[in-house]
């Protein structure tokens, strides 16, 4: 504890300058309430993005590189099709992007892809966007031991494989910003959801540490809960929950007919939010000064249930910690 005793760090003053404090706090009180400018610049970010197959990460590649970025799209089983889609999209617009193999629970090509984008980079990345999970629902009890593996491996051992993997060069160049691609789910909780909800509440407190543990190496990181979004992971869910209902057994399906029955039949219906929602949201933190970048961004119209569990987990940490050795940290996260 002794290392904190000679650290006082507010980033606002220190990344902005005292005289910057209210134009600072105002940038980031819009950007908390979803007051998005009409073009962030990314002009000179590198970003790394894991599950660029489709989704989020798709439309995230395509974004960031429009705005300016050198983007580095990974996904995993090369060569494939979305691969060979998104070379040729690049080639077409001009964009900066460069497509690499991870396989997010693949010890190996972690470290690999990494050090290839850093290669081409010159250098650590800028920005990290954690979002390649798997959605596995069901009874928990129906949740086999390969259903559980395959959805803590990729949704939060994969994250954390990544942030291994990325932090050594921020830490070199003293800057960095990594997002979490959580869920409203990591919030709160629907019977069904198999360990969905598990695995995002995990992400919701990696997220959260890393940010208090990296205020030091000026690293930011940013933990955005997007609802329910028509994307691809419909279909995804759907043949991972009707492989895991095949292998299931009947002492354990037996006491949840209904749910069980609806495993492997979702597909997304009804919902018409826009998926470049999340990848918009992104952009404009990354766009904002740094010192006053969120660290949670609920993405999704409609109901946001977890806004009084994210003030209320904010306000205790803040009051449970904020005057004790750690408190700097703890306010420079929160913005205090």
């Amino acid at each position: 504890m002794s290392s904190f005793n000679s650290i006082s760090i507010n980033r606002r003053t220190l990344l902005a300058g005292a005289a910057a404090t209210s134009a600072l706090a105002a940038a980031s009180s819009a950007a908390q309430e979803g007051v998005l400018s009409a073009r962030p610049d990314m002009r000179g970010k590198s970003v790394l993005i894991t599950g660029c197959s489709s989704g989020f990460g798709r439309l995230g590649a395509e974004h960031y590189a429009r705005l300016g970025a050198k983007v580095f799209a990974t996904m995993r089983n090369l060569p494939r099709p979305e691969a060979e889609e998104l070379t040729a999209l690049a080639a077409r617009e001009g964009l900066d992007i460069h497509v690499i193999e991870i396989d997010v629970t693949d010890d190996a090509q972690v470290t690999a892809g990494v050090a290839e984008a850093e290669r081409i980079n010159g250098g650590g990345l800028d920005v990290l966007v954690n979002n390649a999970g798997v959605g596995i629902t069901g009874p928990v009890e129906v949740q086999d031991m390969e259903a559980t593996r395959l959805a803590f491996d990729t949704n939060v051992l994969g994250y954390h494989r990544l942030v291994r993997a990325v932090l050594p060069g921020m830490r070199a160049k003293k800057a960095g910003q990594i997002f979490m691609i959580s869920s409203q789910l990591g919030r709160v909780i629907v019977p069904g959801g198999g360990h969905y909800s598990a695995t995002k509440f995990a992400i919701e407190a990696l997220g959260e540490q890393l940010a208090y543990e990296l205020v030091p190496h000026n690293i930011e990181v940013t933990i955005i809960q997007p609802g329910g979004y028509p994307t691809e992971i419909w279909r995804n869910r759907n043949q991972y929950n009707t492989a895991l209902k095949e292998r299931a057994e009947g002492i354990h399906t037996a006491g949840y007919p209904q749910m069980v029955a609806r495993m492997g039949t979702e597909d997304g219906s009804g919902r018409s939010a826009d998926p470049m929602d999340v990848p918009g949201a992104i952009a404009e933190i990354v766009a904002m000064p740094p010192g006053t970048r969120p660290l949670r961004r609920a993405v999704h119209p409609g109901g946001k249930p977890q806004l009084p569990i994210n003030e209320t987990s904010a306000r205790v940490q803040v009051g449970w910690l904020g005057e004790t050795p750690l408190g700097p940290w703890i306010k420079a996260v929160h913005n205090v």
